[in-house]
């Protein structure tokens, strides 16, 4: 039987996933897996800046960066910002696509865009927006440089919160030519153009060009952002490659679950799977 950590009893590992895991396990240097950071190899705190990834995290890819074609972390995070917070400095061929998938670190190397125009404006603008919405103290905004995310999980009623912004921050998008990206207790304004699913597609093809394709291709996530990325393992087996979708389990986001091939226990379950993904030889 296939050992894949913690599994949630009541989402077994589905017959898709289990036949990406095989192919993955039998030709692993063939293989590209994608990872989410917060809540996947970082667990989420309330404050974003004292977030930090599971101590096992940098090890765990270490261990499987020689064995498999490419690492790569799809975060919303600034790319500089993941890779000091996961401690990725030193493992060598990972490559940190941040801001969803704007901005590229490999090797110690980062490669940005300019911001896009509107986030100026919507910092600007912010700061009143939520004054005159009567946002509650707790709402926390964070400045990615070329995005801005406000949290409410400090708030009693963190959910509450989020609904009442909701519209604001959609109309304010509309004014800046932002698009909003909802999370767990989040919503970020940020470019459109980008998302997780467009950038995993993209590494695939720079790893695997034309006239080739990877032995398989896994992803992990825990937030509605990583949907597109399932949606691009969905399209990547539709053309015969396997794949697999891991779900970093929570009782915040459901919908990944309902999506996964396999669902784990938060971070722990992910660094615990990716212990036994490739046993030693």
């Amino acid at each position: 039987m296939t050992n894949t950590g913690h599994v949630n009893p009541s989402h077994p590992l589905t017959a898709a996933g289990a036949g990406g895991l095989d192919a993955l396990r039998d030709d692993p240097a063939g293989a590209v897996l994608g990872f989410d950071f917060d809540g996947t190899l970082a667990p989420i705190v309330d404050d974003p800046a004292a977030a930090r990834a599971h101590p096992q995290a940098a090890p765990a890819l270490a261990r499987l960066a020689p064995r498999v074609a490419a690492l790569v972390v799809i975060t919303g995070r600034p790319a500089a910002v993941a890779v000091e917070h996961g401690g990725f400095e030193g493992i060598d061929g990972l490559v940190v696509l941040g801001q969803y998938g704007l901005e590229r670190w490999v090797n110690g190397e980062l490669t940005a865009p300019e911001p896009p125009p509107g986030v100026a404006e919507a910092r600007a603008k912010l700061p009143e927006i939520l004054k005159a919405s009567g946002a509650p103290a707790e709402v926390y905004v964070e400045d990615k440089g070329r995005a801005l995310a406000v949290h409410t999980r400090r708030c009693a009623e963190p959910q509450v919160a989020l609904d009442r912004l909701r519209s604001l921050m959609d109309a304010l998008a509309e004014r800046t030519g932002l698009v909003v990206e909802p999370g767990r207790f989040v919503l970020e304004l940020r470019a459109s153009g980008m998302d997780k699913g467009r950038a995993l597609r993209g590494f695939v093809d720079e790893v695997k060009p034309s006239g080739s394709r990877p032995s398989a291709v896994l992803f992990a996530g825990d937030d509605l952002g990583d949907l597109a990325a399932f949606d691009t393992i969905d399209a990547l087996r539709a053309e015969g490659v396997p794949g697999v979708k891991v779900c970093s389990g929570s009782t915040e986001v459901t919908a990944l679950a309902e999506r996964a091939d396999l669902v784990v226990d938060g971070p722990d379950g992910v660094i615990e799977f990716l212990e036994t993904l490739l046993p030693l030889e």
